[in-house]
């Protein structure tokens, strides 16, 4: 398995609508960031699906090393 690319050293500050699902790029290949472009394909990481319990503005994870998934952690503070 690949490791993760760092694609931005710090969280996407994204508008989110309750009920729809957004697929989080977890490898950091995407050139659609922070979604999920297909371009995993062959490195073993697979993209996260995240739900919207409700619309606001959320921080999905940049550098790929958050704990929480697709959202960030704080994780990029120890890059």
């Amino acid at each position: 398995m690949a490791d993760p690319v760092v694609a931005q050293a710090s969280p996407y500050m994204t508008d989110v609508e309750e009920g729809k699902t957004y697929t989080w790029c977890a490898c950091g290949r995407s050139a659609n960031q922070p979604f999920c472009d297909g371009s995993h394909a062959g490195t073993g990481i697979e993209p996260v699906s995240y739900t919207a319990t409700e619309s606001k503005r959320v921080r999905f994870c940049g550098c790929k090393a958050s704990k929480k998934g697709a959202l960030c952690d704080g994780a990029h503070n120890n890059l």
